[in-house]
């Protein structure tokens, strides 16, 4: 069945594609294989012997749950890592006509998206934005009469547009040769995204039509603009795409029906307007980002001692992670203004509980704040101001009773990293 993901805002063949780097200037030739060649693999890393050590800390996946934090992430999605190559196709509608040319919707994405993936993967996912078709493909029918709201299953409308944009592009595209494809959608069809947010990703879906022998499984579509009308729509509109490649990767939604009130802004699955940010460690280990020797796991009874570095620079130990049961645990991390961490207010050590047993947008992550109903350390637009001021500071301590589970800051060195102590029974 398709995984659907809806984000909630509170409030011919050719060997030719454009290059999006530079946009219309010039076209690059592509050599890599597709989807059509490659075999399934899953999303993120591939366990060996080196990682054996970290077993109790890769929680598993529960059965039945939608886009489950456990690892690893099944097969069906995009690959993470490496070279992947994202196919983009701009579409607009009888009754509502493409705004501008097709390459300025696409250069509301590009370069930013790519450059958002190489820094928060440590340059570990290289991203291939193309566009073999640089003008509108129009539609056959008016934009009201595929049904599409906000909620909206897979079919029969979105499963009509896909055959209807695979019939548009299918004499200049080759799809087999891309791992994801970008929906583009004209921002004048639907409504405003200050109203309702449409954009949505199907992941995972294999039933999903199919073009040049291979389903179109991990589509992203982007609807509307998110312009908050403070300015920066120019610097942070992008972001919703990497959150919804985030899904075509497995990853789940982490805002719940209250918007982001159990991660705020420390999550770009979280919270995707306004100010940038990155991926909670969890998910950067989940993808194949961060290696064997940039985790520490504290499965064993008593007290451990951490040095963990922020999480936005390359190297050293990123992650420590407290396993509870067969899916859940605490992961510890420190955060700084670093890398894609622009809305950080309070540099600090961030602690989250990880629920693999939880579906997307449900809750599967919960950030501990540390001075709770503080009110937060921002008024940054779109940036959740409640859970800004979360991290913990040196000589502050994380409890969970029930669990035994403590976490203490000890210190921060003079290199940025800090030092934590973990006790668990």
């Amino acid at each position: 069945m398709p995984q659907t993901r809806h984000r909630i805002r509170r409030p011919r063949r050719t060997g030719a594609f454009v290059g999006i780097t530079a946009l219309a200037l010039g076209i690059t030739a592509t050599a890599s294989a597709g989807m059509g060649s490659r075999t399934p693999t899953a999303a993120g890393p591939v366990a060996s012997t080196t990682e054996s050590a970290l077993a109790p800390c890769r929680i598993s996946g529960t059965m039945g749950v939608q886009m489950s934090e456990g690892m690893p992430t099944p097969p069906g999605y995009s690959r993470s890592t490496g070279e992947v190559r994202a196919l983009n196709l701009m579409i607009d509608f009888p009754d509502a006509k493409g705004e501008g040319t097709a390459l300025d919707r696409l250069a509301e994405f590009f370069p930013q998206t790519s450059d958002w993936f190489r820094t928060s993967s440590y340059g570990r996912l290289t991203y291939h934005p193309e566009a073999p078709v640089r003008t509108w493909l129009r539609m056959p029918m008016p934009f009201a009469a595929y049904g599409i709201e906000r909620g909206s299953p897979y079919e029969p409308g979105y499963r009509q547009l896909v055959e209807h944009i695979v019939k548009a592009a299918d004499a200049e595209v080759d799809f087999s040769r891309y791992d994801l494809v970008n929906i583009l959608v004209t921002p004048n069809a639907g409504p405003s995204a200050l109203d309702t947010v449409l954009s949505v990703t199907f992941s995972g879906n294999a039933e999903a039509p199919v073009a040049d022998g291979v389903p179109l499984a991990n589509t992203s579509f982007v609807y509307s603009r998110q312009d908050d009308g403070s300015g920066t729509y120019r610097e942070t509109g992008y972001r919703v795409l990497p959150h919804e490649n985030g899904h075509v990767f497995g990853l789940p939604d982490l805002y719940t029906a209250d918007g982001g009130a159990t991660v705020g802004h420390w999550d770009i699955m979280s919270e995707d307007w306004g100010a940038n940010n990155d991926l909670l460690g969890w998910h950067k280990w989940k993808l194949g980002w961060l290696d064997s020797t940039q985790i520490s796991c504290a499965s064993k009874s008593g007290t451990s001692t951490h040095v963990l570095s922020p999480l936005g620079t390359e190297g050293g130990v990123k992650l420590a992670f407290v396993p509870l049961s067969a899916n859940t645990g605490y992961a510890v991390e420190v955060r700084t203004q670093t890398g894609n961490d622009e809305a950080v207010c309070k540099p600090g050590v961030l602690v989250y509980k990880v629920d693999s047993a939880v579906d997307t947008g449900q809750g599967p992550v919960i950030v501990a704040d540390s001075t709770s109903a503080s009110g937060g350390c921002t008024r940054r637009s779109n940036v959740h101001a409640e859970l800004s001021d979360a991290p913990f500071q040196p000589g502050e301590t994380f409890t969970d009773e029930q669990a035994g589970v403590t976490v203490k800051v000890i210190a921060r060195l003079a290199n940025g990293s800090y030092q934590v102590r973990i006790t668990r029974p």
